[in-house]
């Protein structure tokens, strides 16, 4: 019997790795194009090489050439030896010089707003480390009952409930994945059984459309509001981001239910012996810890100060969560020590997203990002349009640019410097419109490769793309149709827009 080497996993690696250096390459040629293209003087040269590196990292970021954090060390070096080579911004006859470049390039890692991604990690591997998410998912669940529709509505319960204290999309996927497929095991189905799909795809959809609902759910909205405070120099608070975000989000949960109990039928419609393996599971969890209830009363406290930011005190978001990152790694009083969480910790992540701040910050500066949204929306003569049909056309745009990219931090980095640049030339408030466009950034919706927790999901075997796209498609579309209607009235009203 002869064997196809083309599909034989050697081949595979070996196209892989041909695919990767050709998208490598093309990165480079895309940086060294932009860079030397002519210049008629309406973009400063440091605005063009910024430009060139914003090419650059989009094709690492969009093919994954390269892992994130690796990406992250080509575009410091970019920065520094291009910019370094460039005009300075406030005295064009001298050069920016490499020392100059380098602090910019590094000048995300100095950010709050990179701080408190930090700290939400180590949050999220506090819950790992004493099982408390896992607890939480399972009692809601035990409460829901085992008929399907409530299953589902229990998986959606929960996601939302752990987005308030588990700031990490991915560690909140990784709690409820695990015990749904549980209770589809036990049910005796494959785990890409129809009901294995429903609850999977319902758990990861509602773990994104809770990323827009809290300011701490997901680490893209701390690019957003680190580029609106260094921008327009005004902090959105914990509290004021609810108000703004909760309702969409609570609108898309309804929504959601439905979608997934209509499109995807299951096998059955009651999990026998559900909730037995559920109470079967807390036991196996032993009583609750001392560890767990002080990290309970840390997180409830935690949230207590988010929420009453700039009411009751004049705590930032960042500052209390650092606090109570300390305050679970001192002895006795905390859950963790430094070496059993410090392995949990995906530093990788911290890297990316303080150089994409940087990077971020260099397109606003250089005014790469005024450039980029000129030519981008300055022909659709948007000044001149209906705010609603500003929002709907912009929207559109974020949705469909979103299908190239794995990393919704990647996404923000890119786009709020344009889009922040774009608030600024229609008649709109600029930090309602850059915020609505910060909560399209999370929408994620549409394939498994969108989105971590999509990709942690898929990883399982519960479902195809196809499935995904079964939902997701509808989802995108209501999504898109929400944000409309909110612009034309909730967010108007209450001075979003």
């Amino acid at each position: 019997m002869t064997t196809n080497s083309a599909t034989t996993p050697e081949a595979a690696g070996k196209q892989k790795r041909n695919l990767q250096w050709l998208w490598i390459t093309l990165a480079f040629a895309a940086f060294f194009i932009i860079t030397f293209l002519p210049n008629d003087g309406d973009l400063p040269v440091a605005g063009q090489r910024s430009l060139a590196i914003l090419a650059f990292a989009i094709i690492l970021w969009i093919t994954e050439a390269v892992s994130y954090p690796v990406s992250s060390a080509m575009i410091i070096g970019l920065i520094t030896v291009s910019l370094g080579l460039a005009p300075s911004m406030e005295d064009p006859t001298e050069l920016l010089t490499t020392s100059g470049a380098l602090k910019l390039a590094l000048g995300g890692f100095s950010n709050s707003a990179v701080a408190l991604v930090a700290a939400a990690l180590f949050l999220a591997a506090a819950m790992q480390v004493t099982n408390l998410h896992k607890r939480l998912a399972l009692l809601v669940l035990s409460l829901v009952g085992t008929k399907t529709k409530a299953i589902v509505a229990g998986a959606i319960i929960v996601s939302i409930i752990l987005a308030f204290f588990v700031p990490s999309a991915t560690a909140r996927a990784g709690a409820v994945v695990p015990i749904l497929l549980g209770m589809v095991a036990a049910f005796g189905l494959a785990t890409n059984s129809r009901l294995g799909a429903l609850l999977i795809i319902t758990a990861v959809q509602s773990v994104s459309i809770w990323n827009i609902g809290i300011k701490t759910g997901a680490a893209q909205n701390m690019v957003a509001l680190n580029f609106i405070e260094e921008k327009f120099g005004v902090t959105v608070s914990w509290s004021e981001w609810f108000l703004y975000a909760a309702p969409f989000s609570i609108l898309m949960s309804i929504a959601l239910f439905f979608i997934m109990i209509t499109l995807i039928k299951p096998e059955t419609n009651e999990v026998t012996g559900g909730k037995a393996l559920i109470k079967q599971q807390l036991a196996d969890l032993d009583p609750l810890k001392a560890s767990e209830v002080r990290l309970i009363i840390i997180s409830i406290a935690l949230l207590f100060f988010w929420s009453t930011e700039g009411t009751l005190h004049p705590f930032d978001t960042t500052t209390v969560t650092i606090v109570a990152i300390a305050l679970l790694l001192t002895p006795k009083i905390g859950v963790y020590s430094w070496e059993e969480v410090q392995p949990l910790i995906p530093w990788g992540t911290i890297i990316v997203f303080a150089v994409g701040i940087a990077l971020g910050t260099v397109l606003l500066n250089t005014d790469g990002a005024q450039w980029l949204s000129d030519a981008v929306f300055g022909s659709l003569g948007l000044d001149s349009m209906p705010l609603l049909a500003t929002i709907a056309l912009v929207t559109a745009f974020n949705i469909i640019v979103h299908l190239g990219f794995a990393s919704a931090t990647s996404l923000a980095s890119a786009l709020i410097p344009v889009f922040i640049v774009l608030s600024m030339t229609i008649p709109a408030d600029n930090i309602g419109f850059v915020l609505i466009q910060q909560f399209v950034i999370s929408f994620g919706f549409l394939l498994p490769i969108s989105a971590p927790q999509n990709m942690l999901a898929y990883g399982t075997g519960a479902f195809t793309t196809k499935d995904f796209l079964k939902a997701g498609i509808p989802l995108t579309i209501i999504g898109y149709l929400l944000v409309l209607l909110l612009s034309a009235t909730y967010w108007k009203w209450i001075g979003l827009l």
